[in-house]
């Protein structure tokens, strides 16, 4: 199966290394995105430029693409989706949901001189790094980048109402499907309500499994995968 990785805020293709490795190592081609604006030093990119990143990679292969989103790049990989709904054969959201139209990309910190920084870890005090010790810290610090401020203040426009057909998992690491299911009857999240086949996974973890219980994540996804590759 084609398996497209698409990091959050502040991360490059590295987040993703031990999930290419164990995903390649069961025969899948995956591809982990490193995106413009973001670790690159080019304060001028605009979301539409990393989109174009995600939808170009999208357009490499003939055969269907799993989009992999984390964080606010499931917001990306949502655009993708409804950019190349074709294309894509399932849609995985880790830490994070599809935005909806007419929405802004990550509004919740402010940009300075141009640029959106990791805020410090204060920021996400409780579930979302009660999992993390110092080590893991250090080691997710080292990997943040800044963005451009053109990607987050960007607003979402989605056009292709196939999108809610395409299959979609949510994987919960720091917060749970009930919540989850909450927020939706809350009506914080319109797009995922509209979603014909959607289910959820409990990982139980904080916000970067990928960092903190590395193990536990490639197992959850990489069943969520090949549930959809054996289909």
């Amino acid at each position: 199966m084609n398996v497209i990785l698409i990091p959050g805020l502040w991360l490059d293709a590295s987040a993703w290394d031990e999930v290419v490795d164990a995903l390649s190592s069961r025969g899948h081609h995956v591809v982990a995105m490193s995106l413009p604006g973001q670790g690159d030093g080019n304060g001028s990119v605009a979301l539409g430029d990393q989109l174009a990143a995600v939808t170009s990679t999208i357009d490499s292969r003939e055969d269907p693409w799993i989009v992999v989103g984390h964080s606010a790049g499931c917001k990306l990989g949502w655009l993708a989706v409804d950019r190349r709904v074709e294309r894509v054969a399932k849609f995985i959201s880790v830490g994070g949901f599809p935005g909806g139209d007419g929405e802004p990309y990550f509004p919740d910190i402010e940009p300075h001189d141009g640029w959106v920084t990791f805020p410090g870890w204060a920021t996400f005090e409780g579930p979302d790094s009660a999992d993390l010790d110092e080590v893991m810290r250090e080691r997710l610090q080292s990997m943040f980048h800044p963005v451009a401020a053109g990607v987050t203040s960007e607003v979402m426009n989605f056009s292709d109402p196939r999108r809610f057909d395409v299959p979609v998992t949510v994987i919960c690491p720091e917060f749970s499907p009930a919540e989850a299911r909450e927020w939706m009857a809350a009506g914080y999240l319109p797009d995922v309500v509209k979603v014909s086949h959607l289910d959820f996974v409990d990982l139980d973890s904080g916000h970067w499994p990928m960092v903190s219980c590395p193990t536990r994540f490639i197992d959850a996804l990489t069943e969520c995968v090949e549930s959809e590759a054996s289909s």
